[in-house]
């Protein structure tokens, strides 16, 4: 039987040449959130929009979709192909256009998808409402039909016919987001938007997927919208971005040359503030403050208060896109064209350095199983005293479970942990503590910040002086923050708190496990750097686990690639990454080796 994918053969794909959003304002309670944002994009084409948390990306393109969440208010219009919605739309107009004109890829899937129900009947979910509008006949021939579709999308998005029935919570994360395309192509889109959809996944499986997208983008005809705070990313899939700031667009263009050349002070700030992979910086130039939230923006530019070529008309007038040389639009009264880029400042790295140092952290033949499952195959590392240890692989490789082995947590079936030469079966809180990737798992939402500082600090018997305000101070945050609740802080302040929460017993060893992968670039900058002085100023040993083989090049001495369990290499970061042995390790350099394009 033959399965037809993609849009109806009755809708032309010349009819629909582009997708054009006018004036897209979002407006809540505490006032403006979005200002005016208007693009095009062709079919065939990919539009990037980046930006930190808080510039009104995700915003924007819930507006385009109809999804904004209760309390906002959109105004502007939006055009697929020939057809318009003046916004907000009626409920009416949505249930029209949604999923058969455009389809949102959300950053957790877990967001788009059921977990009570199968994977093929949300597939099928979509493709009913593109072919028909309601439910398929109850006859044999009309399942089976549908169930091959199902099948033939699944089959569009690398997963085979079994995922369609197993539930989203049995699949690992990049699986679940290849089910949420699944179901967003089914229904035949014209625009596809996918926002952040690889910020959680390790490098290997973000490449996939944007292979993927590009892909499909190609053989079913649609435009596409990539929302991502990932610079280097963008720039290696977007033929043209949107760079936003506090609900405004500050500068628009062709992608290459708005991040190679950027033209706006705050694009040179997010594409300064990236991670390079083929050197380790001594420092990040990290972007001091954050973006105002609505209501606390400031008149002129939004962007002036955190600007170094700020002049005091800044302050007064707001600037409106203009174009400048090379086919940008910038928003800015001092740029007239690309900025200089400020000097990045290398590390003179000695190979040997960490020789002769003694472990504080050695961790011989571990083994871990789960059920049936072995995670952990006789894993050994070590964490020198006062040195970082980095430990990288994808999703599944174990480096969360040997975590968990060495913090305590989990006990392993078999091998050998020793802190300082002696061999422990429990752990004090002075000995290791962990720091991880969602500072909500360490922080009691209902508990003020100095609160949970005072309650960790009294597991300390070293004598170190703790007190909430010496913590926050020890993380460069002000004393003020001890009155205020986890809820009251930005993403890169609560992963600040956690770091100090961490701190209160002084442990000998530090875990830090994905702590940056969820920030926004500049914010990720911050926390390295921060890391790096603890390091300095407290003499911490410090276990590093990441996915992104950029962010620890910058941080570690010497790194452990984790491949199915086992160490597949493993030696000084910069002869690792310069000259990698393990055919895993240059597939994980192979997928990143766009990032330091342009740098």
């Amino acid at each position: 039987m033959s399965v037809a994918l993609g849009r109806p053969a009755e809708t032309p794909v010349t009819v629909l040449a582009a997708v054009r959003a006018e004036g897209i304002s979002v407006h809540g309670p505490a006032g403006e959130i979005v200002r005016r944002v208007s693009f095009s994009v062709e079919v065939g084409r990919t539009l990037g929009i980046v930006g930190e948390s808080g510039s009104g990306k995700s915003l924007t393109a819930r507006a385009l979709c109809g999804l904004l969440p209760p309390g906002l208010r959109a105004g502007g219009a939006v055009h697929f192909g020939g057809v318009s919605v003046t916004l907000p739309g009626t409920a009416g107009e949505w249930q029209a256009q949604r999923g058969a004109a455009v389809a949102l890829v959300p950053q957790d899937p877990f967001t788009s998808l059921s977990p009570a129900h199968r994977c093929g009947e949300q597939v099928a979910w979509s493709l009913r409402r593109r072919l028909d509008g309601g439910p398929v006949p109850p006859g044999r021939s009309s399942r089976a039909e549908l169930s091959d579709q199902v099948n033939g999308y699944l089959a569009e998005v690398n997963l085979p016919p079994d995922v369609a029935r197993r539930y989203p919570g049995e699949l690992s994360g990049g699986m679940r987001q290849r089910v949420a395309v699944a179901a967003a192509l089914a229904a035949g889109p014209l625009l596809m938007i996918a926002d952040e959809p690889t910020t959680a996944l390790d490098a290997s499986t973000r490449g996939d997927l944007l292979e993927l997208l590009a892909r499909l983008q190609r053989q079913h005809g649609m435009a596409l919208v990539l929302i991502s705070h990932d610079v280097a990313m963008v720039r290696g899939v977007a033929d043209d971005v949107i760079v936003m700031y506090a609900g405004r667009v500050v500068e628009t263009g062709p992608a290459r040359q708005v991040l190679d050349r950027p033209a706006h002070p705050y694009t040179v700030a997010l594409k300064v503030s990236e991670p390079p992979l083929g050197r380790r910086l001594k420092r990040l130039i990290a972007l001091p403050g954050r973006v105002p939230p609505p209501g606390q923006r400031p008149a002129g530019c939004v962007f002036a208060q955190r600007c170094e070529l700020a002049r005091a008309e800044c302050s007064v007038r707001e600037p409106e896109l203009a174009p400048v040389p090379g086919g940008v639009e910038v928003a800015c009264v001092v740029s007239k064209g690309p900025l200089a880029l400020p000097e990045l400042h290398e590390v003179v790295e000695l190979p040997a350095a960490v020789t002769g140092v003694p472990a504080a952290l050695e961790a011989r033949d571990l083994f871990k199983s789960f059920g049936s499952h072995l995670v952990l195959k006789g894993v050994s590392l070590d964490v020198r005293r006062g040195g970082c240890t980095g430990l990288v692989g994808g999703s599944g490789s174990g480096k969360t479970t040997f975590a968990r082995c060495v913090a305590g947590l989990e006990h392993p079936d078999r091998g050998v942990i020793s802190f300082g030469g002696h061999a422990v079966t429990r752990r004090s809180a002075e000995q290791v503590q962990l720091v991880f990737q969602d500072p909500y798992s360490t922080l009691n939402p209902k508990m003020r910040v100095g609160t949970a500082l005072a309650e960790a600090a009294r597991a300390c018997s070293s004598g170190r002086p703790s007190s909430p305000e010496q913590l926050l101070d020890l993380v460069g945050l002000p004393a003020a923050f001890a009155r205020k609740y986890p809820r009251d802080l930005s993403g890169g302040e609560r992963q600040r708190v956690a770091i100090a929460r961490s701190l209160a017993p002084a442990p000998e060893l530090l875990i830090c496990d994905e702590p940056v992968s969820a920030l926004d670039v500049s914010v990720q900058a911050q926390v390295l750097n921060l890391l790096t002085d603890l390091r300095e100023r407290l003499g911490l040993s410090v276990l590093f686990i990441s996915h992104d083989l950029a962010v620890v090049r910058q941080v570690s001495d010497v790194v452990y690639v984790l491949h199915h369990g086992q160490v597949v290499e493993s030696g000084p970061t910069a002869d690792v990454l310069r000259s990698p042995s393990a055919d895993y390790t240059r597939r994980l350099l192979a997928a990143v080796s766009p990032r330091e394009e342009g740098h």
